[in-house]
């Protein structure tokens, strides 16, 4: 054996045996204590009671030895962690699993004594206590005359006294009925004082009484006569000697209680199982022939199928020939009666057999619980040892507190399952193991933690769970109420999406109708219809520090301020909410903060968007980030395509911080957290139209990403210059590069190419941009097929030279 298994095995054997004697004793003090009434008052030696609790702490061991093994694991694995012997352990190249290798062929060797104590140690054991508690049944308590009332303790005698002396023994006061010749009250003593002393074994009573007179009468009466004679006898003193039976503890030789379940082994159990099911299965015979010789029973044989070669079908009623309706009533009447006779009939079998079945089912379990008990030893052993692992306490402190709480499922399973079982509410297998079938999944799932070193338990995980439990229940009293402020389209998502979700919008906030079109008709933004549409009250200040509007605000006493899409808020409307302002912006942030995020992603070519919520502070877009989602950016995406991508992709987002909020499950980082190295922080500043006037002296690269990124909205554009001078506008709605188009040596940037039916392409700084969906001023939008089909020679025209270039340029310097 190697020094590392000694050492690991003298540090198991010794808390082991310690706890183990613990255990014994503290189940043995509870033992005493239910059989404490039985004890009490009997006047046993303390020889006797050492003996019933010997055997009653005997008993203990199929509980003891798995509850020891469970501590004593905890305790010497938590002792080598809490003294660093495990880590160093682990440092030397000795995993846990080699570490727990010899511990668990102790666990098993424990098994197998536990197995050996359940089935020749305890089964002995209670033989003993079943005769002992016989035996102590059978004697008399001691007797103790109390004053003042009639005592009836003494097997033929009535006694009475008035008082007594404690201290000298002395009863005053003394009346003695004697009833030992069963002829009623004609003997009676009345002393003034007495005496009373015991025999050292028991057997009879003495005592001396003083200054009293002795009365008897003759209780017979012969023919006629029919007097009666009265002897009255006085006396300074008198000794009554009373024989007693049973006031002495008498133990009790053999085995009379030999045929319960808990005093066999297996072999006689097994033998008990046999013969009891032997007379089971005649008793049930018996009772099925007298069932079916019954005579009320007239179609016994149309009910025994092997009386016949196919199954009769329903009795048909017809083959009865009732005379008359009155006849069909009675007979209904006599079929009633006689399935109530066997009603009655059929519960008087089962009372009669069920004594029967209930020993076959207790025994049953006895027997399987005898392997149960001692399988349980290495399912604590799997639980204590990876206990003491992650706890790395080897007192009786958490880990131990967790390890009992362990021990008192187990506990509570067992009982659970052996009654059920019992009572035939299950199986004796089930009721037997259930308790190990719950806890060995456990003890199986902390072992392989504990030796791949991983957390059993995920404790943020927990506390998310109960933040957001609470938050759950804490709702149902009072919920958070919100106020949402956005304008555009993309900011009815998030609002639609929090609705949904059952969160309580108590108002929107949005902008101020403004008139648009040719007719200048009154304009309402996305928001405000949706909110219109689901009554939700809708606030459209002017001015945010209106002190109006900060009334109507403040009197709708939001918890939490929601905004996606809006203006840039004033410290005392953002401050306003318990929970804070958040803001939904469609980019990844600390990158392109600013009023056009999804314009400038398309047009600085990135491949990979996204969206932010963080919180509202005074700056713009540079509060703490709560939560960030990814969104990727295909080479073919517009503004609108990515715009589109985002929004159902924010409501959620904006949901999902809603909830970490009032759950308290979200924390907030700092802007600074997300920026990598010397990585360069983009601008997403205001289109301007000099922005969306395309510059074709620029790559082509940069011009295609910039008609994405103004398109749908506020659109690039070029002017066609003709050959008079006259420009017109040409918004680009859409563009690719025109790789198959051969740009002749020297043209310049801004030419106009085309064959004038179904290309139309603009030379740039190093290729060609074909265009794809134009609108020209005063027309419609339309593809450039149609286009070029009212647009005489194309190839006339030239591209002015725009501003774009400078002004992402200046965007780039910022």
């Amino acid at each position: 054996m190697k020094k590392l298994d000694k050492f690991l095995l003298k540090s198991f054997v010794g808390p082991f045996v310690g706890i183990l004697l613990l255990v014994i004793f503290i189940l043995m003090m509870q033992f005493l204590w239910v059989y404490i009434d039985e004890l009490v008052g009997k006047g046993l030696s303390f020889r006797v009671i050492v003996e019933f609790m010997a055997w009653g702490g005997t008993t203990m061991l199929p509980l003891s030895m798995p509850l020891a093994t469970l501590l004593a694991s905890v305790m010497t694995i938590g002792n080598m962690s809490e003294n660093f012997e495990l880590i160093a352990m682990k440092a030397s190249g000795i995993s846990l699993a080699r570490v727990l290798k010899p511990l668990i062929y102790v666990s098993l060797l424990i098994c197998v004594a536990a197995f050996f104590v359940s089935n020749n140690l305890v089964p002995y054991a209670w033989n003993k206590i079943y005769s002992l508690r016989d035996d102590i049944k059978m004697t008399k308590d001691e007797i103790n005359i109390p004053t003042g009332i009639f005592y009836d303790g003494i097997d033929g005698y009535v006694l009475r006294v008035d008082s007594k002396n404690d201290e000298t023994g002395m009863m005053h006061g003394v009346m003695v009925y004697d009833h030992t010749g069963d002829k009623g009250s004609t003997a009676m003593i009345i002393a003034d004082s007495a005496k009373m002393t015991m025999s050292k074994n028991k057997d009879y009573l003495i005592f001396d009484l003083y200054e009293g007179t002795n009365y008897s009468e003759t209780n017979s009466m012969k023919n006629r006569d029919t007097t009666l004679q009265l002897q009255r006898i006085k006396f300074s003193k008198q000794e009554m000697v009373i024989p007693l039976e049973h006031y002495a503890f008498q133990k009790s030789e053999g085995d009379k209680f030999g045929n319960q379940v808990k005093t066999m082994s297996l072999k006689k159990l097994d033998h008990g199982r046999d013969s009891v099911g032997h007379l089971l299965d005649s008793t049930s015979t018996a009772q099925h022939k007298s069932f079916m010789e019954d005579r009320s029973l007239k179609y016994a044989f149309q009910l025994d199928t092997s009386k016949h070669l196919e199954l009769s079908g329903p009795m048909d009623r017809s083959d009865f020939g009732w005379k008359d309706s009155n006849a069909e009533k009675r007979a209904y009447e006599q079929a009633i009666t006689a399935a109530s006779g066997y009603e009655a009939k059929c519960n008087n079998f089962a009372n009669d057999i069920y004594p029967q079945k209930w020993y076959v089912r207790s025994a049953n379990v006895e027997y399987l619980k005898k392997f149960a008990g001692a399988l349980a030893c290495l399912v604590m052993f799997l639980i204590g040892g990876p206990l003491g692992a992650f706890t790395k306490r080897s007192g009786l402190g958490t880990s131990a507190i967790i390890a009992a709480l362990f021990f008192v499922l187990y506990w509570v399973v067992d009982i659970t399952g052996v009654k059920l079982a019992r009572d035939g509410a299950t199986s004796a297998g089930m009721g037997a193991f259930v308790s190990t079938l719950v806890l060995m999944p456990i003890g199986i799932y902390l072992t392989i933690k504990a030796v791949n070193d991983s957390s059993p338990i995920n404790t943020e995980n927990f506390g998310t769970w109960w933040r957001k439990t609470k938050s759950k229940v804490m709702s149902i009293f009072k919920k958070t109420r919100i106020v949402y402020m956005g304008t555009p389209e993309f900011a009815v998502a998030p609002l639609e999406a929090l609705i949904n979700a059952g969160y309580d919008v108590v108002g929107v906030v949005t902008v101020a109708d403004k008139p648009s079109g040719r007719g200048l008709k009154m304009n309402e933004s996305a928001v405000k219809k949706y909110a219109v549409e689901h009554n939700i009250p809708v606030l459209q200040p002017l001015k945010l520090k209106d002190p109006e509007f900060l009334e109507q605000l403040a009197a709708w006493k939001a918890d939490l301020f929601v905004v996606v899409a809006f203006r840039m808020l004033p410290e005392v409307v953002w401050k306003m909410p318990t929970l804070g302002t958040i803001n939904l912006h469609a980019a990844l942030l600390p990158q392109y903060r600013g009023a056009a995020p999804i314009n400038w992603a398309v047009i600085n070519g990135e491949k990979l968007s996204g969206v932010t919520t963080f919180m509202i502070d005074e700056n713009i877009d540079t509060g703490g980030i709560i939560l960030r989602q990814e969104c990727r950016i295909q080479d073919t995406d517009t503004a609108g395509d990515l715009h589109d991508k985002l929004m159902p992709i924010g409501a959620k987002l904006v949901v999902e911080t809603v909830e970490g909020l009032i759950e308290k499950n979200v924390e907030t980082r700092v802007q600074r957290s997300f920026i990598q190295g010397s990585e360069v922080l983009k601008p997403a500043p205001k289109i301007t139209k000099e922005l969306c006037h395309v510059d074709w002296n620029d790559s082509t690269t940069q011009i295609y990403n910039l008609i994405r990124g103004l398109s749908p909205y506020p659109t690039a554009y070029t002017e066609l210059i003709g050959a008079d001078g006259v420009a017109t506008q040409l918004k680009i709605f859409g563009a690719t590069v025109a790789d198959s188009i051969s740009v002749p040596a020297g043209t310049a940037a801004g030419t106009v190419l085309s064959d004038g039916k179904s290309y139309m392409s603009i030379t740039t700084a190093d290729g060609a941009i074909s265009l794809t969906d134009v609108q020209l001023a005063g027309k419609k939008r339309m593809d450039i097929k149609a286009f070029l089909a009212g647009f005489r020679e194309p190839t006339s025209y030239k591209a002015s030279q725009g501003t774009s270039k400078a002004e992402i340029a200046k965007t780039k310097e910022a």
